[in-house]
């Protein structure tokens, strides 16, 4: 998500984060609440290919709100255990 500058008269510049579609013109000061105007700043360039930019994007997302994690991850290729003992299944079941 694009990172926008916004400038209030009494605080200064701050930083903010909107759609493309969806950016203001004009957005409420997160110190004192007063109006503040869009300022049109250079375009930040990164030389991280696709996939280096979206796991620095995606670290940057979850740095105050941590995705939920419901479940451990499959490891790739292995297979579920399998087991013939009688005893086992009499074991209790998660």
């Amino acid at each position: 998500m694009p990172v926008y500058e916004f400038r209030c008269e009494a605080c200064g510049p701050f930083d903010a984060h909107h759609a493309m579609a969806q950016v203001p013109r004009s957005q409420d000061c997160p110190v004192c609440g007063a109006n503040a105007r869009r300022v049109f700043s250079a375009v930040g360039l990164s030389r991280a290919n696709s996939a280096r930019a979206r796991v620095i994007d995606d670290a940057a997302r979850t740095a105050d709100a941590p995705d939920v994690v419901r479940s451990l991850p499959r490891q790739p290729g292995a297979a579920p255990a399998v087991t013939r003992d009688p005893r086992h299944a009499k074991l209790p079941r998660p």
